[in-house]
């Protein structure tokens, strides 16, 4: 607000209670953006136990080795007294976000073990901002606090565990038994730049930011949690890269991982409106050098059939990845399984089982008249629901407005009928794994009453003229809708005639749509030249009964 003049006590108040409702909307807003960091951090976790278990599975592989080369024992050692300096860094990180969840969590803070463990997801003050930075000693924008277990501290371990890698590679360098090629010496010290904190020194408010403000500062828990993930996975990363470039060195890994790729899978590529997409986020590492004689990719045969020497259906190889394609011929879900056949470094082999599945649809096209969506009261009405990649026997139909009634009749097919006219909305919905999901907003259609009936002559429509001969055959009234393609059953509840039979007009009456003989007899009687004149009921399948009156010419 803006004006000159003193501004009076209640304009105070107002002004001030202005800036509270602008806080309380900032902080619901922030608490939807929080939603991002549990996504993240769900996907660091997989990305960091992935890791873990490349890791240990490298590791057995580099030990298995030893046996039959007597170089690769210093590389080896070396590498485990990598693992161990990381290793009481990341246990120092896991102590850490423990002790910080503890303080935060009110249901964490007796016990730190089940504080590190809890998921994110399910904590009640993952917006918190202020207890994070004080339990890190940076709660204030200043020089962080010393101290155990504050942000300070965790720097100086970073940094002292960067410090002696590098010392642990020069060194390595220098002997002739753990000597490494240029290329990798160099590209392995860089790695481990990616675990050394440096200050960001951006300027905010005047306060210059150090590393510890960057990742921790006046930070919610879900992003000082995530980070403390951040920085495990990175550990993981440099562990990673140390036994792949250590047990290169001795020159008994086959395998060099060279391509860690960011993947996402998804359990369907193919989502209706109205469904969420779900997909899992994570960091796949993976060698290009991968041949046939090094990895088979096999389809139909499990771990066991495959040590037995089945060959299943190999999967060709690019790039140290598998390209797998099938046709698609069969409608509805499709599963395939196999196995992953990897020779270790020792010449045996090591079996990885997988399976996967797809849904096929049906090829088609649906067609829609936006200005023909209409029911008809009165009548039953057709309707095939269908939605994309849900099988017809997982997808149900409800409608509201006009009296409507649905039935049900299988594989996608219902009926609807109508007890009144107006407009009604239709909504379809389908069975997930997460339950009934809506396949999209209600659709609107019209509900017309049935269309006025018409008098049939024989086969025809209310002519105006027969022929006498014609009229001679005629032995019952029929009655229908003209140009109407919904199936409707309308039947003549009672009739007169009046013809001219002999110069004179003779009247007949009846009911049901069977003429009398008197009737008949007026028709084949009719003079050629006169009218013959015919007044009807006609009741419809919605019982609504309607008058109409013909009147036919006789002619030769």
């Amino acid at each position: 607000m803006a004006g000159g003049g003193k501004e009076t006590p209640r304009q105070k108040m107002i002004g001030m209670m202005y800036l509270v409702l602008t806080a309380l909307l900032a902080m619901n807003v922030s608490k939807q953006i929080l939603q991002g960091y549990l996504s993240v951090n769900e996907s660091l976790v997989k990305s960091k136990q992935n890791l873990s278990d490349n890791n240990t599975r490298v590791t057995k592989a580099f030990e298995a080795s030893l046996g039959g080369n007597a170089a690769a024992k210093p590389y080896y050692e070396k590498a485990l007294e990598a693992q161990k300096m990381i290793g009481e860094i990341d246990k120092y990180i896991s102590e850490l976000r423990a002790k910080i969840v503890a303080h935060t969590e009110p249901s964490a803070l007796e016990n730190e073990k089940i504080a590190d463990t809890m998921n994110l997801r399910n904590m009640e003050k993952m917006d918190d901002y202020d207890v994070p930075s004080h339990v890190l000693g940076i709660s204030e924008p200043k020089e962080p606090e010393k101290g155990p277990y504050t942000a300070y501290e965790l720097r100086q371990k970073l940094t002292t565990l960067h410090d002696k890698l590098i010392s642990l590679v020069d060194g390595m360098q220098k002997d002739p038994k753990t000597k490494f090629l240029d290329d990798d010496f160099q590209g392995i010290k860089k790695k481990f730049l990616s675990i050394k904190p440096t200050d960001s020194k951006r300027v905010e408010d005047g306060v210059e930011f150090n590393w510890e403000m960057d990742n921790f500062y006046h930070l919610p828990l879900a992003a000082v949690y995530t980070n403390l993930n951040k920085f495990q996975t990175d550990l993981k990363n440099v562990e990673a890269e140390i036994l792949q470039v250590f047990s290169g060195a001795s020159g008994k890994l086959a395998i060099k991982f060279d391509a860690i790729k960011a993947r996402v899978v998804a359990p369907s590529s193919y989502i209706a409106a109205g469904q969420p997409y779900e997909a899992d986020i994570f960091l796949a590492a993976s060698s290009s050098k991968l041949a046939a004689g090094d990895m088979e990719i096999l389809i139909g045969v499990d771990s066991a059939a495959a040590a037995a020497g089945a060959k299943g259906t190999p999967v060709p190889l690019q790039g140290g990845e598998g390209k797998y394609t099938a046709n698609t011929g069969g409608e509805g879900d499709q599963e395939y399984k196999g196995v992953i056949k990897y020779k270790n470094p020792d010449g045996t082999f090591k079996y990885y089982p997988f399976t996967g599945a797809y849904k096929v649809a049906k090829s088609g096209a649906s067609v829609s008249a936006d200005q023909m969506n209409v029911f008809y009261a009165g009548v039953p009405n057709p309707v095939t629901a269908a939605a994309a990649g849900i099988s017809p026997a997982d997808i149900s139909v409800s409608a509201t407005g006009a009296g409507v009634k649905v039935a049900g009749k299988g594989n996608g097919k219902y009926e609807f009928t109508f007890s009144g006219t107006g407009e009604c909305m239709v909504s379809v919905s389908a069975k997930t794994k997460d339950g009934v999901k809506s396949q999209g907003p209600p659709i609107k259609f019209r509900v017309k009453p049935l269309p006025k009936p018409e008098l049939k002559i024989g086969p025809k429509f209310a002519p105006q003229d027969m022929k006498k001969n014609d009229l001679a055959m005629v032995s019952g009234l029929g009655a229908g809708a003209n140009g109407f393609d919904f199936q409707a059953n309308f039947v003549v509840v009672t009739w007169e005639i009046l013809g001219k039979v002999k110069g004179k007009i003779t009247p007949a009456q009846g009911s049901g749509p069977m003429l009398s003989e008197e009737a008949k007899g007026i028709i084949k009687g009719a003079e050629v030249g006169s009218k013959i004149y015919i007044d009807a009921k006609i009741k419809g399948p919605d019982g609504k009964v309607n008058s109409t009156t013909v009147a036919i010419k006789v002619t030769k």
